[in-house]
């Protein structure tokens, strides 16, 4: 028996390839069922994200079957595949699985958005009873692993990313970020990245400025701000504590006499300016004011290559972390061996009926009567035999752990026969 991964991520495959490899929610139920039944896989496990998509399988079965599986299913050539993906196999395929889920194969180094899609792969198999007791095991160990490199390292801490960098200044040199007002001057990816982490960050009022205000408002819409065109930036400018720019124009758009103005009407309150464009946005020359507090993208990228090296330093640790784990998890994936179980089994219960028939014997010698004897050795056998399986049917029902009850339903029915 085999654990396998197998698979391309965006280290390895284009977006178009990626794309085509992706399975859509609609596709998993019937994808999961038909690669059991084509590659005979006791247990499967499907994770398909922009990213990424990935096969985690349990039993006898080559990942040169699961390559031409995956190739089959898309209506792609096994060769292409064969040349954009990865494939491990037990210690290294449970190795992987960890570092994925603990965002250490991610495009963001440390990006917690990955265990969560994990989770759900892992939960829509299980619905689709297919997750067994390896992968139930394999993936609830990868889950606390998941947790423990979070709570253990620094590796999803520090800002990686120019928007979560320029939010993260603005809530160092503001206090209490949730009373200021900011304004996005843009309303392009980087300025909704910026807008979603301003509103994790509790900012209550934010103001969205664009060229064309239908872009301005599907932003301010999506995070509870305020559209606006750019003309109206002299407005705008001194209601702003904070201004983080985005625009795509090549010639700066807010200049040093917008900004003196603003905060003469702002009675000289300070304002920060955060330009992530390039070009840039905002005039050098603001700079040279009394009260305005300009960074670029350039001063940005020197903070985010240093905690770019902080979580890679804490990812070293992560990975002792989950080698550690990946080898306990090994160690009880060999402990499963039949014949070891059988024996170990039959020992235990030869011992417990051992100890019972010497108790009766003793019982027998002392003059007690034979039929109270052979009574209460039933007894104490029964008693002794269903001790361990009641515990399990009581953990597993008060757990709702379905794949134990009905493995044990199983031998109640076998042992009736």
């Amino acid at each position: 028996m085999t654990i396998f991964a197998l698979g391309v991520n965006h280290t390895t495959a284009s977006v178009d390839l990626r794309e085509r490899v992706a399975f859509s929610p609609e596709q998993l139920h019937q994808a999961l069922a038909r690669l059991r039944a084509d590659t005979g896989v006791q247990e499967a496990v499907i994770l398909s994200t922009c990213n990424r998509t990935e096969l985690y399988c349990h039993g006898n079965v080559s990942s040169d079957l699961l390559m031409g599986w995956l190739a089959g299913y898309h209506g792609i050539s096994a060769e292409q595949l064969q040349a954009h993906s990865y494939s491990y196999e037990d210690d290294a395929a449970i190795e992987h699985l960890m570092a994925v889920a603990s965002g250490l194969d991610s495009l963001v180094l440390g990006e917690p958005q990955i265990l969560g899609q994990v989770k759900q792969a892992y939960q829509f198999a299980k619905n689709q009873t297919s997750v067994g007791g390896v992968l139930e095991r394999l993936f609830q160990q990868t889950f606390r692993v998941a947790k423990t490199v979070r709570s253990e390292t620094r590796v999803g801490e520090n800002a990686v990313s120019v928007a979560y960098a320029a939010v993260n200044l603005a809530k160092h040199i503001f206090a209490e970020l949730e009373r200021a007002t900011v304004l996005l001057v843009g309303a392009g990816d980087t300025a909704e990245l910026a807008a979603q982490h301003l509103k994790e960050q509790g900012v209550a009022r934010l103001l969205v400025a664009n060229r064309t205000l239908a872009r301005a408002e599907a932003v301010a819409t999506a995070f509870g701000g305020q559209a606006h065109t750019l003309g109206e930036l002299p407005e705008l400018l001194p209601q702003a504590d904070i201004v983080i720019s985005s625009t795509a124009s090549t010639l700066p758009i807010i200049g040093k006499g917008l900004i003196e103005s603003a905060l003469k009407s702002r009675k000289r309150r300070p304002m920060l300016l955060i330009d992530l464009a390039v070009p840039r946005d905002i005039e050098a020359q603001v700079n040279d004011l009394n009260d305005a507090y300009l960074y670029t993208v350039d001063d940005l990228q020197g903070i985010i290559t240093e905690n770019l090296k902080n979580r890679e330093d804490a990812a070293a640790e992560a990975r002792s972390i989950i080698k550690e784990q990946t080898g306990g998890f090994v160690a009880w994936l060999r402990s499963l061996d039949s014949v070891d179980v059988i024996r170990d089994f039959r020992q235990r219960t030869e011992a417990m009926a051992s100890e019972q028939l010497a108790r009766a014997r003793t019982q027998l010698q002392a003059g007690k009567d034979p039929s109270e004897v052979l009574e209460e050795l039933s007894q104490r056998l029964t008693k002794q035999f269903l001790h361990q399986p009641t515990k399990l049917l009581r953990d597993a029902g008060a757990n709702g752990d379905y794949l134990t009850l009905a493995v044990l339903q199983q031998l109640n029915q076998e042992d009736s026969k």
